[in-house]
């Protein structure tokens, strides 16, 4: 379990700069992206989660993409208000961040499509309503048949993408030997206001 303290005073990251803070933990552009919690709210008002994959952190937003006729844009376009947590695999560190979501430039998802693996760039072109309603058999037929017949799938445009700029970001480490707490960074006119709050 790690021991790093979830705090920037006493780490290598600005305690005023919480970007920094989740710069230095998130995965690199380069390197295989982390999966996480995506909340929404729905039309009736309650909230929608899904897990998907964060793409980048370019050091002011958060990225992720998806279909265009998919619920979540449904949702962001009524209200683009949403909420990421991106859990460690080994339960070591949590980062929520709540904020904004806003369009992905053309250029950003040229290039986050680019970084998809294989199988992603097929799945942005086969993850669809008709594509779910196949039976098992089908679905992996019509799977292999693409790939087949596309074996570097260019990028679809319904495939969209989304900046989350936080407003409020939260950051929590395990501790075995101590009750752990969590160090909060809420955005304000004059900056980043930092608080403590139990784990």
């Amino acid at each position: 379990m790690a021991r790093f303290e979830a705090d920037p005073v006493q780490g290598d990251a600005p305690a005023d700069d919480p970007a920094a803070l989740a710069a230095s933990w998130l995965p690199g552009p380069d390197e295989d992206p982390m999966r996480m919690v995506v909340a929404t709210i729905d039309a009736d008002g309650f909230p929608r989660s899904r897990t998907l994959l964060l793409s980048e952190f370019d050091g002011e937003r958060f990225f992720f993409h998806t279909d265009a006729r998919s619920r979540k844009v449904t949702d962001l376009r009524a209200d683009p208000r949403v909420s990421l947590t991106v859990l460690w695999p080994d339960f070591s560190r949590q980062l929520v961040v709540q904020g904004t979501a806003l369009p992905a430039s053309e250029e950003e998802l040229s290039d986050a499509f680019r970084r998809r693996s294989p199988y992603l760039k097929q799945l942005a072109w086969q993850n669809t309503f008709e594509y779910a309603r196949m039976p098992l058999a089908t679905r992996e037929a019509t799977w292999a048949a693409f790939r087949e017949e596309h074996p570097e799938p260019a990028q679809p445009a319904e495939w969209v993408g989304y900046g989350v700029r936080p407003h409020r970001l939260l950051f929590w480490v395990a501790n075995p030997d101590a009750a752990s707490r969590r160090v909060e960074y809420v955005r304000t006119a004059s900056g980043w206001e930092r608080r403590y709050l139990p784990g």
